[in-house]
Formats: C-alpha cells, sequence, structure tokens
C-alpha cells in the first residue's frame, strides 16, 4: 500500500470532515472578502466624490475637508478598506444620500418585496420547468420536444420588459384580470401594518383576505413573467441533463427487467439528473433576485433592484454599493448552499 494511501486510512472520519468543513469556510471567508475587496475599488475608482455627494458641489472647503475627515477618506487607502470592512461586518453601509435613510433600514424594507417576487417566480419556473424538460426528453424529435425547445427559445430572446408591457396592456388594461403597477392598491396600502415585509404573509396572518387577494393580483403577472424567464433556462437544462441519463447502461437493464417507463423515468433517471439541475435552480433563482431591475421597473416595483438603480441614477454611492454587497452575499449563499445539496445528492461527492 503506497504511504499516502496508508496515512489516508489511518486518519479518523472525524478528522477528515474537519478538515473538510475548514476548507469549506476558507473558501467562504475569501469570496466573501473578495467581494468587500471588489466593492471597496469599485468605490473609489469611480468619478463621484461621496463628500461632496453628501455636503453639496457648493459647501465651503472647511466643510469639506470636515467631512472628509470624519468620513475616514483622508488616511491611506488600507486604513480605509479596514474601516470600510469593519462598518460593513457590523451592518452600516452608511445613510442613503436619496433617503436620508440608513442603507441597511432602506435594503430591509426592498428586500421583501424582491424575495416575494422572485421566490413565487422560481416556483413557477422550476414547478413547470422541470415537468416540461423530461417530457421534452422522453419525446425527443417529436412535437412536443420542438414545442417546448420553441418555448424556451422565446423567453431567451424576448426582451422581458417587452412581454411585461405588453402583458400589462392585455391583462391589466385590456381583460382587467391582475393588478396594475405596484405591490398593492392605495386603498389597502396605508391600513396594513408591515410584519415580515411579505405582504401576502403580512395580509394572511392579519386575516385581511381581501388585501391578501389585491396583492396576488399585483404580484402574479410580475412573478410569471420572471418564472418563464427561468422556465426557458430550466427546461433546456433539464432536457440535457434526462437526455444524458436515459443513454446510460443502467436505463437499458432497468427497461430489460421489465419495469415500467414511468418510474425508470420519474425514481430513477430523473433522481440522478437532480443532482446537477440544483445548482441549476439555486442559480436562477440567485439570477432572479438580482436580475429583477426591468421587471421591477416595468411593474413599478420597489424592491431591491428599482431601489439600486434609482440610487445609482441619483449617484448614491453608498445605497449602491449595500444594495451590491447584499445582493453578492445572497449570490454567494445560494452557490454554497447548491455545493451542499449537490453532496447530499451525490454521495460519491462525500468525504469518506
Amino acid at each position: 500500500m503506497p504511504l499516502s494511501a496508508a496515512r489516508r486510512s489511518r486518519t479518523s472520519p472525524h478528522v477528515r470532515r474537519l478538515k473538510a468543513l475548514g476548507r469549506f469556510l476558507v473558501v467562504i471567508l475569501l469570496t466573501y472578502l473578495g467581494l468587500l475587496a471588489v466593492t471597496f475599488f469599485i468605490g473609489r475608482v469611480i468619478p463621484v466624490d461621496p463628500v461632496l455627494a453628501m455636503v453639496g458641489d457648493n459647501a465651503p472647503p472647511h466643510v469639506v475637508a470636515r467631512a472628509r475627515e470624519e468620513m475616514g477618506l483622508n488616511k491611506p487607502l488600507y486604513t480605509q478598506f479596514y474601516i470600510y470592512l469593519r462598518k460593513v461586518l457590523s451592518g452600516d453601509f452608511g445613510v442613503s444620500v436619496l433617503t436620508a435613510n440608513p442603507v441597511m433600514q432602506d435594503i430591509r424594507r426592498a428586500f421583501p418585496a424582491t424575495m416575494e417576487l422572485a421566490s413565487l417566480g422560481i416556483l413557477f419556473g422550476a414547478g413547470l420547468g422541470v415537468p416540461l424538460g423530461v417530457w421534452a426528453a422522453v419525446r425527443r424529435g417529436k412535437l412536443v420536444d420542438q414545442v417546448v425547445r420553441v418555448i424556451g427559445l422565446v423567453g431567451y430572446s424576448v426582451p422581458i420588459f417587452w412581454l411585461g408591457l405588453m402583458g400589462l396592456v392585455l391583462f391589466y388594461a385590456k381583460l382587467d384580470w391582475v393588478g396594475g403597477p405596484g405591490r398593492i392598491d392605495v386603498a389597502y396600502e396605508f391600513t396594513l401594518v408591515p410584519v415580515t415585509g411579505f405582504l401576502l404573509l403580512d395580509t394572511a396572518m392579519a386575516g385581511e383576505w381581501d388585501a391578501f387577494g389585491n396583492a396576488l393580483s399585483h404580484l402574479i403577472l410580475p412573478a410569471s413573467l420572471l418564472g418563464y424567464f427561468s422556465l426557458a433556462y430550466i427546461s433546456r437544462m433539464t432536457r440535457s441533463f434526462m437526455l444524458n441519463e436515459l443513454a446510460q447502461e443502467y436505463v437499458i437493464a432497468a427497461r430489460a427487467k421489465g419495469l415500467s417507463e414511468a418510474r425508470i423515468i420519474w425514481r430513477h433517471a430523473l433522481r440522478n439528473a437532480m443532482v446537477p439541475l440544483v445548482t441549476v435552480i439555486a442559480l436562477s433563482y440567485a439570477g432572479l433576485l438580482e436580475g429583477s431591475v426591468l421587471t421591477e421597473t416595468v411593474f413599478a416595483w420597489p424592491g431591491l433592484g428599482l431601489y439600486i438603480t434609482n440610487s445609482l441614477q441619483n449617484a448614491d454611492m453608498n445605497a449602491v454599493l449595500g444594495g451590491t454587497i447584499v445582493v453578492g452575499s445572497i449570490f454567494i449563499g445560494l452557490n454554497l448552499l447548491s455545493d451542499l445539496l449537490y453532496t447530499l445528492l451525490d454521495p460519491r461527492t462525500r468525504t469518506r
């Protein structure tokens, strides 16, 4: 037996798990540190002076100098980065120039709207995209396969803002099937006391079922459009993964043993295809959380994407960088979650 193999065999499973956990934590730390470093240097190279954005272009020189000193911008770059890390890790992103509120307070108000929208969208996209992808793979080359591929192609190629505008014209202005822009009608907006920030949950907890129905009518159209966008990607990837699994030898063996086609497809082939598909769904969800800017703009949805866009247009860099850090943290978290689920679903990746 080679020396390395002998040492590995003598290492206890607990030690190996601790080493794997240590590597996992180091990856998290380095990734998040990289995110903070990128946002820090972006804030230093953009042609917007945060001091002038706060005190105004016509402020006296001594006021500008005092503000620069209070913000620590007159110190060396490494000292500024240390101060930046300390503030970010304590949840202090500064004060928004646009709203005059702490940035974290604005993010707490805007993020539930984006999460509610993206969560319903990914439920729609994954709930329909996976069965459609499986169906297309099973019926490869037939009419069903072509229809599913066309649906995915349209979802990829048609701009989502155009679909949003057409949806508002048809389903809101013409047919009056759904609510219009915004999260809820004005009649309910000032009577509902927010608890969690998720309107569907808050209205259900308060027993305000009329407000619940109104909030759902406003949510269903933008969430469906985001869901259709993710459905196009998820269905294509599911079809690809299923075609690969259906060509494996264990599927041929299962058919030879007389197992039903439905059991082979849904219990065996899809189960193995779910290993990479979990990562696809997690990344699609992260993409909806960070990439719903156009949808929020078209539907006047007061979410995080619209908040960052308005802040960027008004040179409110504290809000822009704070929102970017939150979105980046979510993306990192969902990537790590998909890696953990990948390990649980695929025993070959576990540390022995």
